[in-house]
């Protein structure tokens, strides 16, 4: 099943006037950085996309007649994008749903657009001439909408039609709009409220936003709050002495938000398009009472005139250099704010820093560091009591309520908490007193929740989390809950069964939910016994099916390589011999079980991660799941059964004159080469997806939700599978090629030899041996063999080298 099929499938669940509307074909206008990223996140979902722009102006006469002269502009942008590292598009070939043109000769192909977007230079008057445009060529009753980042939605309507105004409102995505999940949706008072509610559903249903609406306010939600958040830290750096290292280390994963912290936050983002929004937010918000906080320093007047804006001009705070220092490591400069010198940057060393990378409860890390009595604890301290005072004096100015402000941080900045979030971590009544008395002013609706004895501004009951709703004065559920499953709410019920790797809960409608809690969600004895365990007990105590998720960054890691590297160092071959059969007995229970198994993945899902969702009877991965075997990274192959179920997936795909080898090739190749698919369409293409029974979910937020309910499908009519003893192999047939193959490796210089032998393993799985031909084999069979070649790697010295190598420098060793 595609992605846009299982996402019409949902949408036909979906109740309200919302999903009456389609949208097959969408125009975008303008072809800048964001404007391709829109184009190509579109078509992403299955769209069929028009992306115009201008026409250049430095054209010679020869070339104002040629097509491709003129969509110069259009093209060059759409050819960098699939350059581009942070690549748009789930798989290059999406491209084909994007057509190019200009905005002289093309125009009138926005006529069967169901939706236009504006993507232009931000300024009005070239806006206004856009729509213009837009008005004479759309159809009646498409919808138009502008990604501006701070222009008043409804200065853009003025001269347009009745049926353009009550159709237009404002859709604000970040860059880059793959990746980042909030979108903000922002009417205007003419604006039909059915369109509103169209777009917060399908923004997060097809898009995979989280969707926040806003008010036609300066820089809307996330830009007001989190560039007042940026500059309040410009401020307080100087003031406490600091170095930007040392604020980037406070303000990064120390308190839950990006590895990038401030400083490296401002050079990602530009330094021109931060001060182009600071000074709108200063010029338009003229009662802000934290104006003080969005002057310039001067250090960042000294990047804006040197033309040091950060990442794009390759110097912003931070300058890569070509030097090397003594272990062969690219040396990085910092700025030193008092100075404006820069200078090789240095390792950070705060107390409060290093502790709180001891601690991994967020709540109790940011609490940590709140109390903290170093400069990074004062830096932690002013900040967030300025914040606490901002957002409290926001409502109802930007937003009626406080989690469209939270949401609007998580997603839109990136940050694990937002600000209310934060302050509930801290403590509401604590929260005010410091902050009054560091002379912020609270605004007085916070402390009359206080007074009435509402202590916090979320609170969880029987599994529903409620926000304090300000108007009525009490706790409401939070809009939408019910559609997504988010396991923290689970917390104040017994789980059904739990160890200190896995927590198994009962997730309703008769179907239970195993979330891995070991360390970066590794896969060791705890996990293992967990899935055996929570199998055995939907098998034996009537349950419908079981969920395998989490709601974690990653899925997983993979295999607990640490304990994999002890027991190979020690040489205890038994004891591996039965770890490794335990986790391929265990992925094959999956396989095998009588109840319905799936599978809710995101974020990294390697190694052992992937072994495990192959055997389930169905995926619901994420649109951003990234999915690999990476075993060869640490001198070793798949073995818990991936190796094995590549040999599966290949002999189900083989017919009646079917040419085999160079599927075998692409196999081994995919194995050996450690590939990992950057998005889950591309790992259908790989083979660790199967289009037969796996989907895409675009809203990581909703898998665990689509994998119940592929649970409650399945559990229907669901019949036990029977072990396979039906898998062709190709034999010494196959290995001959492949054998070949794997010395092109070698001489093309893609792998070491070390590289090469353990191509050569996972070549002998494959064909399922020596054998003298063709046979049809059983997967215990191909199982035997897979562990066979695992453990005959564990006792080689490049393999134990790489293994080390891996848990010392957490990169992998190619020797």
């Amino acid at each position: 099943m595609d992605t846009l099929t299982f996402q019409k499938t949902n949408k036909s669940g979906q109740a309200g006037t919302a999903s009456a509307k389609k949208i097959k074909k969408v125009a975008v206008l303008g072809s800048g950085l964001m404007g391709t990223g829109i184009a190509c996140h579109f078509a992403n979902i299955g769209l069929e996309v028009v992306m115009l722009d201008i026409v250049p102006f430095d054209l010679k006469e020869e070339e104002k007649k040629d097509k491709a002269a003129r969509n110069r502009i259009v093209d060059a942008s759409m050819k960098a994008a699939l350059k581009s590292k942070l690549i748009p598009l789930y798989d290059k070939k999406f491209a084909s749903r994007i057509t190019t043109g200009n905005f002289d000769d093309d125009f009138e192909q926005i006529s069967d657009c169901d939706w236009v977007i504006e993507v232009v230079i931000e300024r009005l008057d070239i806006k206004k001439q856009i729509f213009e445009k837009v008005d004479k060529y759309r159809k009646e009753g498409s919808y138009i909408t502008s990604n501006t980042s701070g222009i008043p939605i409804h200065m853009m309507i003025d001269g347009r039609s009745d049926d353009f105004k009550k159709n237009f409102c404002g859709t604000h995505f970040f860059n880059p709009p793959r990746f980042m999940r909030l979108l903000e949706v922002i009417p205007t008072p003419e604006t039909d409220p059915a369109m509103v509610d169209f777009f917060m559903h399908y923004g997060d249903l097809y898009l995979g936003k989280q969707t926040v609406l806003c008010k036609d306010t300066p820089a809307f939600i996330a830009n007001r709050v989190g560039v007042y958040a940026m500059a309040k830290i410009y401020q307080l750096t100087q003031e406490l002495d600091m170095s930007i290292e040392e604020v980037d280390k406070v303000t990064g994963p120390a308190i839950g938000r990006p590895n990038t912290g401030t400083f490296r936050l401002g050079d990602l983002v530009g330094h021109d398009t931060a001060v182009k929004v600071i000074k709108g937010i200063k010029e338009n918000c003229p009662n802000d009472e934290q104006a003080p906080a969005f002057e310039i320093p001067k250090y960042l007047d000294f990047l804006l005139e040197n033309k040091f804006l950060g990442n794009k001009t390759k110097k912003g705070f931070y300058e890569k250099t070509r030097q090397k220092d003594e272990k062969g490591r690219t040396i990085i400069n910092a700025l030193n704010l008092n100075t404006l010198e820069y200078a090789p940057s240095q390792r950070v060393s705060l107390d409060s820093v290093t502790k709180a990378k001891q601690i991994e409860d967020l709540t109790k890390r940011v609490q940590h560091m709140f109390g903290a009595e170093d400069k990074g604890g004062e830096l932690v301290r002013r900040s967030l009591l300025g914040l606490f005072a901002y957002v409290s004096n926001r409502i109802p100015e930007i937003s009626d309520n406080t989690y469209s402000i939270d949401d609007a941080l998580r997603a839109g900045f990136a940050w694990k908490m937002g600000p209310f979030e934060y302050w509930d971590a801290v403590g509401v009544e604590k929260g005010i007193e410091m902050a009054e008395a560091q002379g912020e002013k609270i605004a007085d609706w916070v402390k009359e929740m206080v007074k009435a004895g509402n202590t916090t501004f979320y609170k969880l009951e029987e599994g529903v989390r409620k926000f304090y709703c300000k108007e009525d004065k009490t706790y409401k559920a939070l809009p939408g809950g019910a559609d997504f499953i988010v396991l923290d709410n689970q917390r104040d019920k017994a789980p059904v069964y739990k160890n200190s790797e896995v927590v198994l809960h009962d997730i309703g409608d008769g179907v239970l939910c195993l979330e891995f809690v070991s360390k970066m969600n590794t896969l060791g004895e705890g996990v293992l016994k967990g899935m055996n365990e929570a199998i055995r007990i939907a098998e034996e105590e009537g349950w419908k099916g079981l969920v395998i998720g989490n709601n974690a960054e990653h899925f997983s890691y993979g295999a607990n390589l640490m304990m994999i590297g002890m027991f190979a160092y020690q040489q205890e071959f038994d004891e591996l011999n039965m770890a490794v059969n335990m986790f391929q007995q265990t992925t094959m229970r999956c396989r095998y079980s009588s109840i319905p198994v799936v599978a809710a993945t995101q974020g990294r899902v390697l190694g052992g991660g992937c072994e495990t969702i192959m055997h389930c009877d169905a995926v619901a991965a994420a649109a951003e799941s990234y999915i690999g075997l990476v075993e060869v990274g640490v001198g070793l192959i798949p073995g818990g059964g991936g190796t094995k179920e590549f040999a599966l997936r290949l002999s189900d795909s083989f017919y009646d004159g079917d040419v085999q080898i160079p599927k075998l090739i692409e196999a081994c190749k995919t194995i050996a080469m450690a590939s990992v698919a950057t998005s889950a369409d591309q790992a259908f293409s790989l083979g660790y997806l199967d289009r037969m029974k796996d989907h895409v979910v675009v809203n990581t937020g909703r898998n665990i939700a689509a994998a119940k309910k592929k649970v409650l499908e399945l559990a229907d009519n669901y019949t036990q599978p029977a072990p396979r003893k039906d898998i062709t192999v190709l034999g010494r047939t196959g290995l001959g090629a492949l054998y070949t193959f794997t010395n092109e490796i070698l001489l093309g210089q893609y792998g070491s030899e070390h590289d090469v032998h353990i191509a050569k393993k996972v070549a002998w799985v494959l064909c399922g041996g020596d054998l003298t031909g063709i046979q049809k084999v059983s997967e215990q069979y191909l199982l035997d063999i897979e562990r066979e070649a695992f453990l005959s790697l564990c006792g080689e010295k490049k393999t134990l080298e790489r293994i080390q190598h891996m848990l010392q420098k957490n990169k992998p060793l190619r020797n």
